[in-house]
């Protein structure tokens, strides 16, 4: 029984392999725009958060059904951090890295030239602080923009539109919201100082792809 059944466990793993099995690779381009988070503290209120900046990357999908996709997604995003608070601002360059594998579910493609679809997952984001530590920074009394680096587990939403351009050749225009703890190791608190707790990241992209 024991045999019997690791066979059809292959079997049924072989099939699906083989069922209208699609592979696509693309690149993708677009900007991030972060939400900033309060900051409560006993000097006053502040605003904190990543600056608005490029977001490029690439992903490698599976089509194994009519309406379900899978792809695994990388992003790499350029922005700043920095604090605000009347009418000053502390700033400290930086970036951040997106790996992330998401469930697509789409309408059926044949017959059409178009395809709508969202799409939702979750991964893991590294942020880092990338500029130069000094010994004076403006707004100390709010939090530290540090020259460090931080892991956060993230999950993402989207929804968008894949075009057909020639054979196995495709446009894709999206909107995902990639949603994660604040880092605050990168952006690290003051003494007395709160900061909200999610961090979302809005990012309107464009993606050429080629299926095979």
């Amino acid at each position: 029984m024991r045999t019997l059944g690791i066979s059809i466990l292959w079997m049924a793993a072989a099939s699906a392999c083989c069922f209208g099995q699609q592979w696509e690779f693309g690149g993708l381009g677009g900007a991030g725009f972060l939400n900033n988070v309060n900051v409560s503290s006993p000097a006053g209120s502040a605003t904190t958060g990543f600056q608005t900046g490029l977001a490029a990357g690439a992903f490698f999908g599976q089509n194994l059904y009519a309406h379900i996709s899978g792809e695994l997604h990388y992003e790499y995003f350029q922005s700043g951090l920095h604090i605000k608070s009347g009418g000053q601002e502390a700033t400290f360059s930086g970036n951040a890295h997106a790996l992330h594998y998401d469930v697509i579910l789409h309408t059926n493609k044949k017959g059409s030239r178009t395809q709508l679809f969202v799409a939702v997952g979750g991964g893991m984001k590294i942020f880092r602080g990338t500029g130069t530590e000094e010994a004076y920074q403006p707004l100390y009394q709010y939090g530290y923009l540090t020259k460090t680096q931080q892991l956060k587990p993230m999950a993402d939403v989207g929804a968008g539109v894949r075009f057909t351009l020639a054979r196995n050749v495709y446009l894709r225009t999206e909107f995902r919201d990639f949603i994660s703890p604040f880092p605050t190791q990168v952006i690290a608190p003051a003494p007395g100082a709160k900061f909200g707790s999610i961090l979302q990241d809005f990012v309107p992209m464009v993606a050429l792809s080629y299926e095979f």
